[in-house]
């Protein structure tokens, strides 16, 4: 049965329940979102977004990537640089202190240490990511050492 049914639609049939129970949660949302009187605000903003994505930010970090993958290193600068993009995205509102006075009254606190805090967060990445790679390094210098040694 499962075979018959994989068959017909091309996958396992998981996939089409996690793809039915996706749409069902999209389909939620969305009528979530009708509610809103600015619905019609949201959809905008959300269409822009989708085509600055793929005309803007899509050949951008494609052309990034193609440049990096030409470094013998492409991984260790590839994971934290992406690292650091998801966070600058996250906490974009924060660092360009967007929503200031409501955070402010909210919280209490103010949203001077985001910036610095993003940076020592990048800092982070690409450090740890650099000792990964001096670490490995070293490892696969000791085990050629080895090897060189046995001949």
């Amino acid at each position: 049965m499962i075979r018959r049914l994989t068959a017909l639609y091309g996958a396992h049939p998981l996939q089409l329940v996690l793809m039915l129970a996706a749409l069902a949660l999209a389909g939620g949302a969305a009528l979530g979102v009708a509610d809103n009187p600015q619905w019609l605000r949201m959809l905008v903003w959300f269409a822009a977004a989708i085509v600055a994505h793929d005309l803007v930010a899509f050949p951008l970090y494609a052309a990034v990537d193609r440049l990096l993958s030409r470094c013998r290193a492409v991984n260790y600068v590839r994971v934290p640089l992406m690292a650091s993009a998801l966070t600058f995205v996250l906490f974009l509102p924060g660092i360009i202190r967007q929503g200031a006075v409501t955070y402010q009254a909210a919280t209490g606190l103010t949203q001077e240490p985001f910036l610095a805090r993003w940076l020592i967060l990048c800092a982070v990445f690409f450090a740890a990511s650099a000792l990964v790679y001096l670490v490995r390094g070293w490892a696969f210098g000791q085990r050629m050492g080895r090897t060189a040694d046995v001949d």
